[in-house]
């Protein structure tokens, strides 16, 4: 176990050292050439690690683009996938989640989507700091998966088809806008007061 987890920290530092590129985002171009990218956690790895991987193929990311990508949310879930016969756990499967969204103009929701990873490590109690790098490698790993993934998602995206979305949500906001107010003005006529009729006094 030992020398399986100096092996992956070894090849972590190597990649690290070559200028590791994710796989498929280094020689197809990106049709957005401009895009404005944050996260709830604006601080996190995930999000500035992609804005490096969209800068390094050739898009701009500033807050000005006229399309943002937001990472809505980010979550990491383990659990037991294996057990020794001490019925502890041998083996965790980590799985980890990226929500995102694309928005327009007026803020609009123009798609939203998820994209998710899973791996597993082992859990040796009788080397717990040796797991605990092996589980942290792990994660590194699969913060990169996603990020490469969501990268392709946004490589096959064109800025045509993100025009035909920025539509369809305009006139989906309309729509709305049209049956909310209509609702209202149904409601204040059945709210306004009725006035009863003028009854002349008799002779």
């Amino acid at each position: 176990m030992m020398k399986r987890n100096l092996l992956v920290i070894g090849l972590a530092a190597l990649l690290s050292a070559c200028g590791f590129q994710l796989r498929g985002t280094g020689d197809v171009q990106f049709a957005l050439k401009e895009l404005d990218v944050s996260a709830r956690n604006a601080y996190g790895e995930t999000v500035k690690e992609l804005r490096d991987v969209l800068e390094n193929n050739g898009v701009r990311v500033h807050a000005g683009a006229p399309y943002k990508l937001v990472l809505s949310n980010e979550s990491e879930n383990r659990r037991s996938a294996s057990y020794n016969s001490g019925a502890r756990t041998a083996e965790y499967e980590l799985n980890m989640a990226l929500d995102y969204e694309l928005r327009g103009a007026r803020d609009l929701l123009l798609t939203n989507d998820r994209v998710e990873v899973q791996n597993y490590y082992q859990q040796d109690d009788n080397n717990l700091t040796g797991s605990d790098q092996e589980a942290a490698q792990l994660r590194n790993e699969l913060r990169r998966e996603l990020i490469q993934q969501l990268a392709l998602r946004l490589q096959q995206i064109t800025p045509a088809q993100l025009d035909q979305l920025q539509q369809t949500a305009e006139a989906r906001a309309r729509a709305e806008a049209e049956a909310l107010e209509a609702a209202r003005s149904a409601r204040e006529a059945q709210v306004a007061p009725q006035q009863s009729p003028i009854e002349l006094p008799s002779r």
